[in-house]
């Protein structure tokens, strides 16, 4: 039989949400699970009140609220438990700002399936759209000296060897043959570690076409000399970046195709943020000070400052 919404468990981790936005992405992704869990975590209280005090939640979605910052992997370890204790085969990952358009999880379904017929599956992920730009993002295989960039055609998906995490639809049993999320990565590049676990475990990672998300990418947008544009993050979020690609680098699980491009990468990142994002002078020593961090094989939540 084909799947079904109602073997979804959609969990939505949050930390201090746009509460502007964030009703109407739980409301989009309400109607096309069968359950919606909000997994916050600790987001500080705003004028004596948490944000669910003034976001209303649609009927029948559960907010669950944690007493420490978790970070993503140990929250999505959190979301495949509730899947489970709910009795899905699937657990669909969202993050506060990630918008699922109509008719999306039914077409993660539907390639789902298709894929599990054709051999153990890892993920399915939808194409994400940015919310500023409007730019459609690419697909990846990994590659040197670049990656591969793929657009899923229309009506189909394509094989990935890396989804990002929100909008990912992942079946339970793929969790139980790749294991558990690395939560001492926190935050960035959690994804991609799970994926690098998933593909040498023989699953498949596809992205669909069909599936349309709406999804931020970086805190602010910045025109270059010339023309084009670049993500600009935070120096705290640069700092943790660096640090967890770096200690990818040095694991004997990361495909080395990927370090071998990734170096060079992260070197040509660092001069752009160093040069045409302010504060060019923190960005550069968060960057910096990851590097080292990373080599040095450091986990867990970030410094208290940097």
């Amino acid at each position: 039989m084909p799947s079904s919404p109602a073997e979804v468990v959609a969990v939505a981790v949050a930390y201090r949400p746009d509460e502007a936005a964030f009703g109407e992405v739980l409301a989009r992704a309400a109607e096309q699970v069968g359950t919606l869990v909000v997994l916050d975590n600790d987001s500080p209280e705003v004028d004596g009140a948490h944000w669910s005090t003034r976001v209303p939640l649609p009927a029948g979605v559960e907010l669950q609220r944690e007493r420490t910052n978790l970070g993503l992997g140990a929250a999505y370890n959190r979301a495949a438990a509730i899947a489970r204790e709910r009795g899905a085969r699937y657990v669909l990952l969202l993050d506060q700002d990630s918008l699922l358009e109509p008719g999306c999880v039914a077409a993660l379904l539907r390639h789902a399936d298709a894929r599990a017929a054709r051999g153990p599956l890892g993920a399915v992920g939808p194409t994400f759209v940015d919310a500023r730009s409007g730019e459609r993002a690419p697909f990846v295989r990994f590659g040197f000296p670049l990656n591969h960039k793929l657009h899923a055609p229309a009506g189909g998906d394509v094989d990935a060897d890396f989804l990002i995490s929100s909008g990912s639809l992942i079946p339970l049993a793929a969790l139980e043959t790749a294991g558990a999320f690395d939560e001492g990565l926190f935050i960035d590049s959690v994804d991609m570690e799970w994926c690098f676990r998933a593909k040498a475990a023989g699953l498949q990672l596809a992205g669909v076409a069909d599936a349309r998300m709406l999804h931020t990418i970086g805190d602010e947008l910045v025109r270059l000399p010339g023309g084009g544009t670049m993500f600009v993050h935070s120096p705290l979020r640069l700092y943790m970046m660096t640090r967890n690609r770096v200690a990818l680098w040095r694991r004997p699980g990361t495909p080395p195709v990927w370090t071998a491009q990734d170096v060079p990468r992260m070197l040509f990142k660092l001069g752009r943020m160093t040069a045409f994002a302010a504060p060019r002078i923190r960005n550069a020593r968060a960057m910096l000070r990851g590097a080292r961090d990373g080599w040095r094989g450091r986990q867990g939540p970030p410094p208290a400052r940097r």
